[in-house]
C-alpha cells in the first residue's frame, strides 16, 4: 500500500441489487472498500459471487443501490453517464479477457482510441500511441492490424491502449482469461512492471497463479468483499 493517507478510490457502504421477478437479489452487499495510490490487487471469487459487479462498481461503469464511491476525493455516486464516461476515459484504464480491438484498424489506432474521445490532436495521438506500445514491447508491430499479430499481443495491444491516457487506475477483468501460459506470463510480468513504476492496478480474476502477483488480495463470496491480511510477523515482499 501507498504511504498516502487519502484514498484514490472508495466504495463507502455500497451494494447492489437487481429485481429479479419482483425479488431483489444483492450481487454486492454492504461493502467498504479503499483503494491507495501505487496498490496491487486482485479480486477472487467463483462465478455468481459478484465479482464483475464489483469490477463494474469500481470501474464505474455501473452505480451504485445504495452508498457512495468516491474517486480522488469527488463523490461520483449520482454523476450522469456522461459525466462519468468522461471521467472513466481519462482515470480508469480497463483491460478486459476479449480484447476489444477493432479488427480492421491498425494497433496504434486502436491504442489512441481513448485519446480520440479526449480531443487530443492526431499528431499527439500517434506519437503517444507509439509511446505506449514501447512500454508494452510492441513498438514494431505498430501498424499491425488485430488478425495479423498473436492473442497475447493483442492483449499487450490493450494494455498500451490502457496505459495511453495515463490513468490513475488500471482495472483489468480476467486479463489472461484467453491466453496460454507462456502469454498469460508476459501480461502479468506487464503489470508487475507498471506497478513498481507506481500505477494502480486492480485485478479481477478467478484464478489464484494470477491473484498471487498482487499484494493486497480481496475475495467475494456471494456478494460479501473480505480482504485477506498479512500477519503482522510476515515480511512484505519488494
Amino acid at each position: 500500500m501507498s504511504a498516502s493517507k487519502h484514498p484514490l478510490l472508495q466504495l463507502s457502504g455500497v451494494t447492489k441489487g437487481y429485481f429479479l421477478g419482483g425479488t431483489e437479489f444483492r450481487a454486492v452487499k454492504s461493502t467498504d472498500l479503499s483503494v491507495y495510490p501505487g496498490d496491487y490487487i486482485s479480486v477472487r471469487g467463483p462465478s455468481g459471487s459478484g465479482k464483475s459487479t464489483l469490477m463494474h462498481l469500481m470501474g464505474l461503469l455501473d452505480t451504485p443501490t445504495t452508498g457512495k464511491i468516491f474517486l480522488e476525493g469527488q463523490d461520483v455516486s449520482g454523476l450522469s453517464e456522461t459525466k462519468l464516461a468522461k471521467i472513466r476515459n481519462r482515470k480508469i484504464g480497463f483491460v478486459f479477457q476479449q480484447f476489444n480491438l477493432l479488427p480492421r484498424t491498425a494497433a496504434w489506432e486502436n491504442v489512441a482510441l481513448p485519446l480520440v474521445y479526449a480531443g487530443v490532436s492526431s499528431d499527439s495521438r500517434k506519437i503517444l500511441s507509439q509511446k505506449a506500445l514501447e512500454a508494452v514491447g510492441l513498438a514494431e508491430k505498430s501498424g499491425n492490424k488485430p488478425n495479423q499479430l498473436s492473442g497475447g499481443q493483442q492483449q499487450r495491444v490493450a494494455i498500451a491502449r490502457a496505459i495511453v491516457t495515463d490513468p490513475a487506475i488500471i482495472l483489468a477483468d480476467e486479463p489472461t482469461g484467453n491466453l496460454d501460459t507462456v502469454s498469460g506470463r508476459v501480461i502479468m510480468g506487464l503489470f508487475d512492471k507498471f506497478n513498481r513504476q507506481g500505477k494502480t492496478i486492480i485485478i479481477v480474476t478467478h484464478e489464484k497463479s494470477v491473484a498471487k502477483h498482487a499484494r493486497r488480495k480481496i475475495a467475494i463470496i456471494d456478494g460479501v468483499v473480505k480482504e485477506k491480511l498479512k500477519s503482522q510477523n510476515s515480511k512484505r515482499k519488494i
